[in-house]
């Protein structure tokens, strides 16, 4: 376990490696799980100011079930989260597949035209290390958490690039963490690396 002020993080962190590889999983994260993309209180507004812009990216049946569940829809045990498509495999209405199959955020499609300022909820960006508050939100924990059989691929690609988790994520932990947590954790990695050598 390492502790960063109020942050405990699984070592798992920088022990494993990670690289998404779309090309085998087809961003199946977006449609695999128990509820929707947990969504921070302060991203709620921001589902609300971009949801005009990001709509036209949306499928029928998305916009059909944002009109009916919300934009957005309260699960007692994750939160507030993203609706999903009973009828697609519970994907999330945000996404959308491509002709291969490929899945997209329609945020962060926007994001990547210039449309807006915000690339996506930062549980997505996060994963596959998922963030736990404490009960009285007074610390979070920060754990590991791929998916056996769909990040499988990724897994090995990041074995073969040798690219730790961590550093895989640098753009969402620097978002979320601020640069100077993400500089810390970088030193403590390499001090393990260091010291695993001696």
């Amino acid at each position: 376990m390492i502790i960063i002020e109020n942050k405990l993080i699984s070592d798992d962190v920088i022990d494993h490696a990670f690289v998404c590889d779309l090309s085998k999983c087809k961003g199946g994260c977006c449609e695999e799980g128990d509820a929707g993309a947990p969504l921070t209180k302060e991203e709620l507004d921001l589902v609300d100011e971009y949801y005009p812009t990001i709509k036209p990216y949306l499928t029928k049946a998305a916009v059909k079930q944002i009109e009916k569940k919300g934009k957005y829809q309260y699960d007692e045990e994750f939160g507030w989260v993203t609706p999903t498509l009973p009828s697609d495999n519970e994907i999330c209405v945000y996404a959308y597949r491509e002709p291969d199959g490929l899945i997209k955020c329609a945020f962060e499609q926007a994001y990547n035209e210039g449309k807006i300022s915000w690339k996506k909820p930062i549980s997505c960006h996060l994963y596959p290390i998922i963030a736990y508050e404490g009960k009285h939100g007074d610390y979070e924990r920060l754990n590991y958490e791929p998916r056996k059989r769909l990040c499988s691929p990724a897994c090995a690609l990041g074995e073969s690039l040798q690219v730790p988790v961590y550093k895989f994520l640098k753009e969402p932990l620097v978002r979320k963490y601020g640069q100077e947590f993400y500089d810390v954790l970088d030193q403590i990695a390499k001090q393990g690396a260091a010291g695993s050598e001696e």
